[in-house]
């Protein structure tokens, strides 16, 4: 029994880049949709993220579900 130690290589270096680009987009989405309603006259900088924010952490989970879905089919169908 010999092992691959190429391919097992590339298997780690493929699911380390791919873990983490899941969790930063996931990251990104939760702080996109995590901030508080802004108040009458705070500063414009301390306030809820606009439209194209909410829209772009909507987007990371919509990713973040598309790559979960992805690898549950390469499992189901093998």
């Amino acid at each position: 029994m010999s092992i691959d130690w190429a391919a097992l290589g590339q298997v780690f270096g493929v699911t380390l880049v791919v873990t983490v680009g899941i969790v930063g987009l996931f990251t990104l989405g939760i702080v996109g949709t995590s901030r508080t309603p802004r108040q009458e006259g705070a500063p414009v900088t301390a306030g809820a993220p606009g439209g194209a924010a909410r829209a772009g952490a909507y987007a990371c989970f919509a990713l973040c579900a598309a790559a979960v879905a992805y690898g549950i089919y390469l499992i189901v169908a093998a």
